[in-house]
């Protein structure tokens, strides 16, 4: 009886696995230089929430700054001349920032100034 016991946990667990590290997921949104810059699920734009976001940059009117970078996920904005504002609680709670820069809209860590999300 013991021994059945202990089949039915095992494979209890072992189904159950999957299903926990899906719980744990992460969005990869590009890559720089080598380095991976990973984001959790539940910290950027998401696709879903994309179309939303633009009309409200738009409706908002905020600033196009321009540099001469190419704007890359993992790339550091230059430290003065761009300013920076807060995601609205109704697109979800996230530490990072979004600002337009080449005409495109971009979530940014706000310390470093890294780029972690273009946001399509």
């Amino acid at each position: 009886m013991r021994n059945r016991l202990l089949a039915i946990a095992a494979i209890a667990g072992a189904m159950a696995a999957p299903i926990a590290a899906q719980a744990q997921s992460t969005i990869t949104t590009g890559t720089t230089g080598g380095s991976t810059v990973v984001i959790g699920e539940h910290e950027g734009i998401t696709a879903d929430q994309r179309p939303a976001f633009r009309e409200y940059i738009v409706r908002e009117r905020v600033p196009n700054y321009t540099i001469s970078e190419r704007v890359t996920v993992g790339a550091v904005l230059p430290e003065a001349g761009v300013t920076y504002y807060d995601v609205p609680q109704s697109f979800g709670m996230t530490p990072y920032r979004y600002t337009v820069v080449n005409g495109q809209t971009i979530l940014v860590e706000p310390r470093s100034r890294r780029i972690v999300q273009v946001v399509d």
